[in-house]
Formats: structure tokens, sequence, C-alpha cells
């Protein structure tokens, strides 16, 4: 990622690396990049009807797991060269958002995410647009809605989910398909909690100005 919208980010010497201003960005540095590419899964994923059957499922898989992990790579790129970007920061969140709902859809259109789970699907989704919209408005009015060790656990355990149902039938000699649902489950009470404190944060910021104590990712 080339940085999530509400991160303070630090340079290779620890020192405050605000983005660029925007008249001196180069949008094609490597941390972009990266994250541009990173939305090219979204086709692959919406290929996975047209490959249901196991070998399709798990080329699938492994490239939703290579996008995850260029998330990873792209901000710490970007932090460490000091080329955070504001255009970084929007394409950064937007193609995480993307990527996750795509892949959801798709799980629920399918069947591998079964009906009566879909409201899980609809928690995640839901969080993450009232979660975008606080943190325009936060960010329009010079606040700052710290991430937390919470929303990065409800992050990872939402991706691993992602991906074992992906995988779908039993992938190393594990149950993919019912780690998923299992870890799809612990995603959507993460998703709740660090969705509440994310509110709560920004109801206190709102009303004493500054910075949040950490809500989410």
């Amino acid at each position: 990622m080339a940085t999530s919208a509400d991160e303070t980010v630090l340079g290779s010497q620890g020192v405050i690396a605000p983005p660029l201003p925007i008249g001196a960005e180069r949008f094609w540095n490597l941390p972009n990049t990266i994250t541009v590419l990173r939305i090219g899964v979204i086709p692959v994923l919406l290929a996975l009807p047209l490959a249901p059957h196991k070998t399709g499922s798990q080329v699938i898989a492994w490239a939703f797991i290579v996008a995850a992990v260029t998330d990873v790579i792209d901000g710490w790129l970007a932090r460490r060269g000091q080329q955070v970007t504001h255009i970084g920061k929007l394409l950064d969140p937007l193609a995480d958002k993307l990527i996750v709902t795509t892949a959801l859809i798709v799980l629920v259109a399918m069947g591998r995410v079964p009906p009566w789970a879909a409201w899980m699907v609809v928690v995640i989704v839901g969080r993450e647009l009232a979660v975008t919209g606080l943190r325009g408005i936060a960010s329009a009015g010079g606040h700052v809605m710290a991430a937390s060790w919470l929303g990065k656990g409800k992050t990872l355990s939402q991706n691993v989910a992602i991906g074992a149902l992906i995988f779908h039938y039993p992938t190393l000699g594990l149950p993919a398909h019912a780690i998923g649902m299992t870890l799809l489950a612990a995603s959507t009470a993460l998703t709740l909690w660090s969705g509440a404190l994310y509110f709560q944060d920004f109801i206190r910021v709102r009303a004493g100005g500054g910075q949040s104590g950490g809500g989410s990712a």
C-alpha cells in the first residue's frame, strides 16, 4: 500500500515524512505502480465463476494472496523511500476495498459463502463504506483517525478468510472452506468491534479536536 489515508508516515531516519506537495508529486513512482498493478487482480477474481474447479480456484487464490502481500510491500516502500503521495493515499485504500468487495461478492454469487452467511458480507462491505465516509469527513476537518492493532487484525483475518474461501477445496491437507468460514465469522466480529471504536473515536475528535487514539484500519 502506498499508505492508508489516515496514517502519519515516518521516513527512513524516523523523521515525519508528509506527502509531497501535489504539484511536486510524481504519480508513477514504485509504490503507486505496485498499487495500480494490484488492482489488476480484480478481473482475475471475476473469472472465478468461469473456472470453479480446483485448479482454477488455486490459481486465483494465489493471485489474491500475491495482491495481499503487495499491499504490505508498497506501503513499506513508500515509507522507506519517502515516496508518500496524495494520489497514493487515495489509491491504496481504494484498491484494498475494491479487491475485498469484489472477492466477497463473487464468493456469495458462487455459493461459497452460503446464503445464511451473506449478512457477514453485508456487514463487512457496509462497514468499509461507512468508515471511508467518516475518514473523509475527519480528514476534511483536519483530524487524524489513526490505525490500530484491532483494525490490522481485522484486515489479516479478512484476507486469510477470503483466500481460504477462494481455494474452497482441501488444500495442503487442510479444509480450506471450513477454515475460510470460521475466519470470516471472526473477521465479521472484528469488523463490528473496530467499526464501533472508529465511530467512538470520530465523535471524540469532532468534539475535542486533534488526533484519535487509534480506531481501525
